[in-house]
């Protein structure tokens, strides 16, 4: 028996965890997908026939399953939990079509990014897609062109402006790349190395500071600030902050309306 639910949904990807409770050696009828799918084990561990190959599946190995690819599967040892990344399209696939192994070595750094990963659903056009283009970095980092130098440093300030303009085009991570005419990879690789943080801490930090602007001139509804700087929720707003400053929002909005504070800032010069 299969059991699937979706965690993160973006255009570009989706991220769904399967848990199997199958327990049985023999092999599953062939198995096809029309996109390209990038599979992890966060418990159990199950056999694998692709591509000519047959693999042992388990915390420590993935696998890719390229579309238009027959696999089977067997479940000798019990049941177990996976994430399945689908990639539909070609936005985040460069490379994937190249990989002849069946099976992805899981590391450390890998296992993190996964973890990191399932934690961006409020932000999946951003975050989302930043922490799927490290995972992907990693599971093909063997293929060329993956260890290839960042880019010029006027693609990071051509990023850095679009999303300090709101840039129509750049509504997400992978639509600022079509923007600049580049590619998601290589955009996060360039701008990481050039400013220092990735994109979306940076477009978090341009938000937060936008944030004290409008609750240092009087803003006191939170909810309405929330959804006006492209937060998913409040939750998603407070823990931002939180991180961005050690305070939630409503701390911060106290500690700028407090008596004594209208004055800072006004008219004694700079």
């Amino acid at each position: 028996m299969r059991r699937t639910r979706r965690e993160v949904v973006n255009s570009h990807f989706v991220l769904r965890v399967v848990e199997c409770t199958d327990d049985h050696a023999r092999w599953s009828p062939p198995e096809l997908t029309s996109a390209a799918q990038v599979v992890l084990v966060r418990r159990g561990r199950f056999q694998l026939d692709s591509r000519g190959r047959r693999v042992t599946i388990d915390p420590t190995t993935g696998y890719l399953h390229p579309p238009g690819q027959e696999t089977r599967f067997a479940h000798p040892a019990g049941g177990d939990m996976c994430t399945s990344i689908t990639l539909p399209g070609d936005a985040l696939t460069a490379g994937i079509e190249a990989v002849r192994a069946v099976a992805v070595r899981v590391d450390a750094r890998l296992e993190l990014a996964h973890r990191t990963l399932l934690r961006t659903g409020a932000d999946p056009d951003f975050a989302g897609v930043e922490a799927l283009v490290d995972l992907l970095r990693l599971a093909l980092r063997r293929q060329p062109g993956e260890t290839s130098a960042p880019g010029r440093h006027d693609l990071a300030d051509r990023a850095r402006e679009a999303m300090l303009a709101d840039e129509p085009g750049g509504t997400s991570l992978v639509a600022l790349a079509h923007l600049l005419e580049t590619s998601p990879s290589h955009l996060s690789r360039t701008f990481r190395h050039h400013v220092g943080m990735t994109i979306s801490r940076y477009r978090n930090r341009v938000r937060i500071s936008r944030a004290l602007q409008r609750i240092d001139e009087g803003e006191t509804n939170l909810a309405g600030l929330t959804f006006a700087l492209g937060f998913s929720d409040q939750a998603h707003f407070t823990r931002t902050m939180r991180r961005e400053l050690g305070h939630t929002p409503g701390h911060v909005r106290a500690l700028l309306t407090a008596p004594g504070l209208s004055g800072v800032g006004g008219s004694g010069g700079r």
